[in-house]
């Protein structure tokens, strides 16, 4: 009941299928090649103008299949690995077309019924299909554009709107932690939960914080947080805020500078970088019984450089428990060694392995390695940051902070013991997941692996990602410190979060006149979907163009 077609021509398979036949499941080209002695380079171009004819006959969730020669794709998968520019390129070549390798595995020639290998330099001999391998590349989410969004919120007794900071564009109301999300974030926290509940009396605040905070908050520096401006017709008085206090949802209280300046500007306002703040809110109305928990949970905004670890925004969890003056270090204790049940079972059950969990005290950590201790001064004193080790992270990674404040009600001897988790740090190493953007991907092949919030192993749907790294050169005005920070957050925004890294190469300093001059490293990958060359180089363009828009520089 088959239907075989001869001579396709693989680079125009839509001329060869009516529109009724065009909804192909799989798509298999073993061993494609030019012919004779055709170079990498020319094979290349037959695979680009291959994988562009299949995005027009593929079936929306279909495969398609592309076996080569031991070394011929040029990925890790490859033994023994060719240099990139001597291999095909498989990976770049299909992310041009808007498809990603997801799956890699040895080509068995026994296991296709009549199969043999023919073709060698165009003639009937075999060749060596000894260390093959089969490719199989799915379609990518469509690219991400970056157009300016808007967000309303109430405010005082109005509802304003403010345009989302470019790096925080789809990552603004995702509802990850809602009651019928089953995102691993949400799961850990209910997780957590369970395990403080039986060792503590527990009170879930489930609302979301508004976290409207007036002033600069306390240890941030300015540069960290993502500001917003509202217009002056729009921006609501210092009345209205006070009395809107318990409506806002997403934004912090200004600290109204050019109103001090007397400058008639806009006012401004910074999203939330903690919830620390909150439950500074919450203790002045008593709300923390002695011995029972308190928790809190919701996304939280930092501006921040570009690591692996390091996360514009992440999900916060804050348990906060009242407790007498004396008694404090054995309660940290019971609640860490709670904590650390609950981790390293969750742990086990997911990867089989139990994980080494620890207390850190926090005058042998370097603050400049958390993203907590640049907000410490915000409420108490830090104390001990809780590290997770694993395979893949043995030193232990801080996935957050225990902290202690007094309770700040006259005539009590209370103290709190506060201890603030990275939820988004502790998905990833609870499940495997080696890179943060991965968390907040629309593939919807990534909330499948957790059905019904269960946790599992992640498995990666796209393997090798191509990266491209572009230099940038230029000079910084006379008298100004660049922003680093600044840099790293316009170029999370100008790419869509698809620069994995920034590497300063080399400074100058031009004699006579005493002029600046920097040279960055951009290294542009995505982890989710596809990105070819020809988009990177567009995005380095824009960067650059960004740049000396905002960061007052002078390209080179």
């Amino acid at each position: 009941g088959a239907e075989v077609v001869f001579s396709v021509d693989c680079t125009k398979l839509r001329e060869y299928f009516l529109p009724g036949k065009r909804e192909f499941d799989c798509i298999y080209f073993n061993f494609p090649h030019c012919g004779r002695k055709a170079g990498v380079v020319k094979n290349r171009e037959l695979l680009a103008c291959f994988f562009q004819s299949c995005t027009e006959v593929l079936a929306q969730e279909g495969e398609v299949h592309v076996a080569l020669c031991n070394g011929q794709g040029g990925t890790p998968a490859d033994q023994p690995r060719r240099e990139w520019h001597n291999s095909w390129q498989i990976v770049a070549v299909a992310a041009a077309a808007g498809f990603i390798l997801s799956q890699v595995h040895p080509f068995k020639a026994e296991a296709i019924p009549g199969y043999k290998c023919t073709g060698y330099r165009s003639q009937d001999k075999s060749f060596c299909v000894e260390g093959a391998l089969n490719h199989v590349f799915t379609r990518s989410t469509p690219p991400l554009f970056s157009t300016p969004m808007s967000c309303t919120t109430q405010l005082g007794s109005q509802k304003v709107s403010f345009q989302v900071p470019p790096a925080l564009v789809d990552k603004i109301n995702r509802g990850f932690l809602d009651l019928n999300s089953n995102h691993p974030v949400r799961t850990i926290r209910e997780k957590l939960s369970a395990g403080l509940s039986q060792a503590f009396p527990l009170q879930n605040i489930s609302s979301c914080p508004p976290l409207l905070q007036q002033g600069h908050p306390p240890g941030a520096a300015h540069s960290n947080l993502f500001w917003i401006t509202l217009s002056p017709e729009e921006a609501p008085s210092s009345e209205e805020v006070s009395q809107g206090l318990a409506n806002a949802d997403l934004l912090c209280q200004h600290t109204d500078k050019n109103v001090q300046e007397g400058c008639p500007i806009a006012k401004q306002f910074y999203l939330r970088p903690s919830l620390l703040p909150h439950a500074r809110a919450e203790i002045q109305k008593g709300a923390f019984p002695p011995g029972t928990l308190v928790v809190l949970s919701g996304p939280v905004f930092r501006q921040c450089r570009i690591t692996p670890h390091s996360m514009p925004v992440f999900h916060e969890m804050l348990v906060v428990l009242a407790v007498h003056r004396g008694t404090e270090d054995s309660c940290i204790q019971m609640l860490v060694n709670n904590i650390q049940t609950t981790l390293s079972s969750l742990h086990q059950a997911v990867s089989g392995i139990k994980p080494s969990i620890n207390l850190q005290e926090a005058t042998s950590f370097g603050t400049e390695l958390n993203d907590f201790a640049a907000f410490e001064g915000q409420l108490g004193e830090i104390q001990h940051f809780l590290c997770v080790g694993t395979d893949a992270e043995p030193s232990g990674c801080c996935v957050g902070v225990i902290r202690t404040a007094p309770q700040e009600l006259a005539g009590t001897e209370l103290l709190l013991v506060l201890a603030s988790l990275n939820l988004d740090l502790l998905a990833m190493l609870l499940c495997g997941i080696s890179d943060w953007r991965m968390l907040w991907t629309s593939d919807r092949r990534f909330l499948r692996q957790f059905p019904e919030g269960e946790l599992r192993l992640f498995q990666s749907f796209s393997l090798y990602p191509p990266s491209y790294a572009h230099d940038v050169s230029f000079w910084v005005a006379d008298g100004e410190e660049f922003d680093e920070v600044a840099f790293h957050s316009l170029a999370r925004g100008v790419s869509g979060d698809m620069v994995v890294s920034i590497q300063l190469r080399d400074r100058f300093q031009q004699p006579g006149t005493g002029r600046r001059s920097l040279c960055y490293r951009v290294t542009f990958q995505c982890c989710d979907r596809a990105l070819g060359c020809r988009e990177a180089a567009e995005l380095q363009l824009r960067l650059r163009k960004e740049m000396q828009q905002h960061l007052a520089v002078t390209l080179r």
